[in-house]
């Protein structure tokens, strides 16, 4: 059988194609080193988040000089807390966890987006600098409230932050 010089070329070229195809599809699940679930976090009750000193009481700490921390629980439709408060020019990590579904967390306007999972604690680190005010969203679906479940990160000059009060 007398295959056509100019078939062979594209026999050549889409075998390259596919094996560049998985080669970069590899390369991108183990080449960067990014883990989606981290597994030396120990998993939690998602029943039972009333326990846990993290989520009992959502809430924003300050864990060093312009570091902060927020523990974020996410549940059919909602975020809390609502609104998160935090003080401007600040380095800001999410602890979030959710007590239902699978929920997202996008920080809209930032490159922050992780999903939430019941029973797992996923981790976000967001720098935020002048006084404005950020929505967060869900992006995965939830149920039939998802397109209503929107959350507000509130960034506030650092004054009003530590006398406990907030602009509406």
């Amino acid at each position: 059988m007398h295959i056509h010089a100019y078939e062979k070329i594209w026999l050549a070229f889409a075998i390259v194609l596919i094996l560049l195809l998985l080669g970069s599809v590899t390369y991108g699940a183990i080449g960067p080193g990014v883990a989606m679930v981290a597994d030396s976090e120990p998993q939690i009750d998602a029943n039972a988040l009333d326990e846990d000193d993290r989520f009992a009481e959502p809430r924003v700490e300050q864990v060093g000089e312009n570091e902060y921390e927020a523990y974020v629980v996410a549940f059919q439709f909602g975020f809390e807390p609502s609104p998160i408060v935090v003080p401007e020019n600040s380095t800001v990590t999410f602890q979030i966890t959710s007590r239902d579904v699978i929920h997202g967390f996008e920080v809209v306007g930032t490159n922050a987006n992780t999903m939430v999972v019941p029973g797992e604690v996923s981790e976000i680190t967001v720098e935020v600098g002048e006084p404005r005010e950020y929505g967060i969203l869900c992006n995965e679906y939830c149920g039939a409230g998802h397109h209503a479940m929107e959350g507000k990160l509130h960034v506030v000059p650092e004054e009003e932050f530590e006398s406990g009060g907030e602009s509406e």
